[in-house]
């Protein structure tokens, strides 16, 4: 009973808003990572240049550069875990001390509501945050177990396991990558949630924003158009480009 009377505190609009979040959510990941045949996404494209990245890291001496490469792939998962924590930390602290939030969103937006309304969409911001820090610490593993693999690719590229240990290296990678996209999204819709707290229609607003700009920089970006086009496309580029000048 206690719960039916907490969530009459929301409205419609609400319930709708944090629908639309969710939906989004889901339905961007999955375009993104199932794309159309004939419209790949960003993130499609990149698995197949690391595929090349671990197959041309075979003849490569020394292999220190790739060394480099998912060092560099580990920090940036290691500094958005330990950010997102930082973040999960102080919607905590923030929950414990909604009354403020309540204070300020009656002096700018001149609107009262009970502390859990506030608590309840803090923690929806909080349990995003929590989806994004699980997926950059996975994503931060298995980049530690691609290097693993890579050490284990043999010096001679006529070893007879070379290239499956280097496709093998390739596939941890991509899954990899796909874990840290994963906590990317969920960052990014976390802070579109923050919208709630001044009213459901900032929510939907900032989940369509936030929806628009992913499938924009996935599908119709200018990064898409550099990853699609061929060594002719750049050819002529540059014949235009000197014409030019």
């Amino acid at each position: 009973m206690i719960w039916l009377n907490r969530i009459a505190l929301f409205s419609p609009l609400d319930f709708a808003g944090l629908v639309f979040v969710l939906v989004a959510w889901v339905w961007i990941g999955w375009r993104i990572e199932h794309p159309a045949q004939n419209r790949p996404s960003v993130s499609f494209l990149m698995a197949d240049f690391r595929r090349d990245w671990l197959h041309t890291m075979v003849t490569r001496e020394p292999r220190v550069f790739d060394a480099m490469m998912v060092g560099s792939l580990r920090q940036g998962t290691a500094f958005f875990a330990s950010t997102t924590m930082l973040a999960i930390g102080g919607g905590l602290a923030l929950i414990g001390n909604t009354e403020q939030v309540a204070g300020l969103a009656k002096d700018f937006m001149h609107t009262e509501a009970p502390t859990f309304v506030w608590e309840a969409k803090i923690l929806v911001v909080l349990l995003l945050l929590c989806n994004a820090f699980l997926k950059f610490v996975w994503s931060n593993r298995l980049f530690g177990y691609g290097s693993v693999l890579m050490a284990a690719v043999p010096n001679d590229p006529d070893a007879p396991l070379v290239y499956q240990r280097a496709a093998q290296a390739a596939e941890l990678n991509i899954t990899a990558a796909r874990s840290f996209n994963r906590g990317l999204r969920a960052t990014y819709f976390s802070l579109s949630t923050c919208a709630w707290l001044i009213g459901p229609i900032a929510l939907l607003l900032a989940t369509f924003v936030t929806l628009a700009v992913l499938y924009r920089r996935e599908f119709a970006s200018r990064s898409r158009e550099v990853l699609l086009s061929t060594p002719a496309d750049h050819a002529k580029e540059d014949h235009s480009g000197t014409q030019t000048e």
